[in-house]
């Protein structure tokens, strides 16, 4: 058959086809505007999490920042694909279900149903700024102008997108707070050792002094403890540092192969300060038997002293860190109900419709002129 033969069947046929097309065109418009669910979606954007470039939570601290920046409201490293991910999890998903109780809302006896269907309906994306946008679709009842379930649906849809948000800030934080109840765990224990180890070496101190009626050393050997003390808190702080990212990273990973490093360098420079060399003033061996002894008493002394104050002063930060309640994300526009549905799409699906009952009935009277022919 040709394509001339075929537009002569439809040319002749064109009354019937219009008629049935524009009848079904309008029944699927009243379909649809009368009959079909309504879907709304409210969005909420969320400014991406702020990123550490530090190496690691302790490390910074020991590096003398402020708490409060480096756990301010993200994980480390963390980014919006990270909390993208966090919202698609069965977590927030039931965190959602059970506030507003949807498996009533979704007729599910299951929750594990419901927080499927929910998960359904949830909509993440990530622009190129890094602003996180949560949608979830709600659906109105059958006969939507009818049941009055609209303005529900439109206020439920702009909750339940909210209540993601609140699913991720309470994720984001029992996660902040487990590590820094694992931090402040961990620091607790060498407050313990160091505690114990500066108890004893004071009581060294107090008996080598009564009992050698030694109380002071030249300035020179001062200003050489005080140096070595310097070196050796610092070998400390790299030892716990380097204890705490042991427990969370592979060891081929590049930041603790750099603090590695950074290790054997402060423990070889206090070598050199312990056997005598040309960089420092003095060397503890080149002091007098009883001045090294109550030199290394005193500088041993210091040392715990300084490492204790410092371990103290992140303990109580990370205690604090494990018991706050603030807010980890930031919202950039809260979900409001909609003025709009975001379907059905009534006319262009009434239209789209209508084309391809137009292009069926089109096949079916070439297909029947051809049979009959």
């Amino acid at each position: 058959m040709t394509y001339r033969e075929i537009f002569q069947i439809i040319f002749k046929n064109k009354s019937k086809l219009i008629k049935i097309t524009a009848v079904s065109v309008v029944i699927i418009f009243a379909v649809l505007y009368f009959v079909y669910p309504v879907s709304y979606k409210a969005p909420v954007t969320v400014l991406p999490p702020e990123q550490n470039t530090g190496m690691g939570t302790l490390g910074s601290l020991l590096g003398s920042q402020d708490l409060s920046s480096l756990m301010s409201g993200s994980f480390s490293n963390a980014n919006s694909q990270l909390y993208m991910e966090i919202l698609k999890s069965r977590s927030a998903a039931e965190y959602v279900v059970k506030k507003h109780h949807l498996m009533n809302y979704y007729g599910e006896d299951n929750l594990y149903k419901a927080v499927q269907k929910l998960s359904d309906n949830l909509e993440t994306s990530v622009n190129k700024e890094g602003i996180l946008t949560v949608t979830v679709e709600t659906k109105t009842s059958l006969f939507p102008l009818f049941s009055g379930g609209t303005d529900k649906a439109k206020k439920l849809s702009a909750e339940l997108s909210n209540s993601y948000i609140e699913a991720l800030d309470k994720i984001n934080r029992e996660k902040l707070s487990s590590k820094a109840r694992q931090a402040r765990k961990y620091i607790e224990e060498q407050l313990k050792s160091t505690k114990f180890q500066l108890d004893s070496v004071e009581t060294r101190l107090m008996v080598f002094q009564k009992t050698n009626k030694a109380i002071s050393l030249p300035d020179q050997v001062n200003a050489a403890i005080q140096a070595a003390a310097d070196l050796k808190t610092e070998i400390v702080k790299t030892e716990i540092e380097l204890g705490m990212m042991q427990s969370n990273l592979r060891e081929d990973n590049r930041a603790l192969i750099a603090l590695k490093s950074k290790l054997d360098e402060l423990r070889a420079q206090y070598n050199k300060m312990e056997m005598g060399n040309q960089d420092y003033l003095v060397s503890f061996k080149e002091v007098p038997e009883l001045g090294k002894e109550l030199a290394s008493l005193l500088r041993e002394v210091k040392i715990q002293n300084e490492v204790y104050i410092m371990l103290q002063q992140q303990y109580y930060k990370e205690k604090i860190q494990e018991n706050r309640d603030i807010p980890t994300v930031e919202i950039l526009d809260t979900a409001v109900p909609p003025l709009k549905s975001s379907g059905p799409r009534v006319i262009f699906s009434s239209v789209m419709g209508g084309i391809f009952v137009f292009l069926g009935m089109c096949l079916l009277l070439v297909f029947d002129a051809k049979k009959n022919k």
